[in-house]
């Protein structure tokens, strides 16, 4: 028996010479081109105008919900938010929002410090968060308004009389 190495069939399978499967060659040459059919098909991001954000203030246990305009900033005691980007997960996606902020520290007569450059998201706010000793901002949602004025807070619902 022969038992050298590249003898025989089982060797040129083994090895990728001529003679292996055939569906490997396809299945390597098929795979990137389906994967350009596909990619386009996956449902893409919606971008929003406003971050809705949340911050603690852990001296005094507050807890402040506010909404910014991407591109504006927002005061939040000594911390100054700068939201750049926004996004929404489309709804046949499970549900996520997530922002690129730029927070700063401005304290009075100072220069601004750098805390913050990055993503945050909705569903996972201890996954990329702020440190910072006194505060901690995260993500609640990404809103996309109509005609680009805010959207009004919204009222309860009163009761109906019988």
């Amino acid at each position: 028996m022969n038992h050298q190495r590249g003898s025989g069939l089982s060797s040129a399978i083994r090895f990728g010479r001529a003679g292996g499967p055939r569906w490997r060659r396809w299945l390597c040459a098929g795979l990137p081109a389906i994967t350009v059919i596909l990619a386009p098909l996956a449902a893409a991001a919606i971008e929003g105008d406003m971050v809705v954000l949340q911050g603690l203030d852990k001296v005094t246990a507050r807890v402040w919900t506010f909404e910014v305009r991407i591109g504006q900033a927002v005061r939040f005691g000594t911390l100054e938010i700068h939201p750049r980007v926004c996004n929404r997960a489309p709804p046949e996606e499970p549900p996520e929002s997530s922002a690129f902020l730029d927070i700063y520290e401005a304290r009075p007569d100072e220069k601004p410090a750098d805390l913050f450059h990055g993503w945050m998201f909705a569903s996972s706010p201890a996954l990329n968060a702020l440190e910072h000793p006194v505060y901690d901002v995260w993500v609640i949602d990404c809103k996309r308004t109509q005609d680009g004025s805010p959207s009004p807070p919204a009222e309860p619902e009163r009761p109906r009389a019988p």
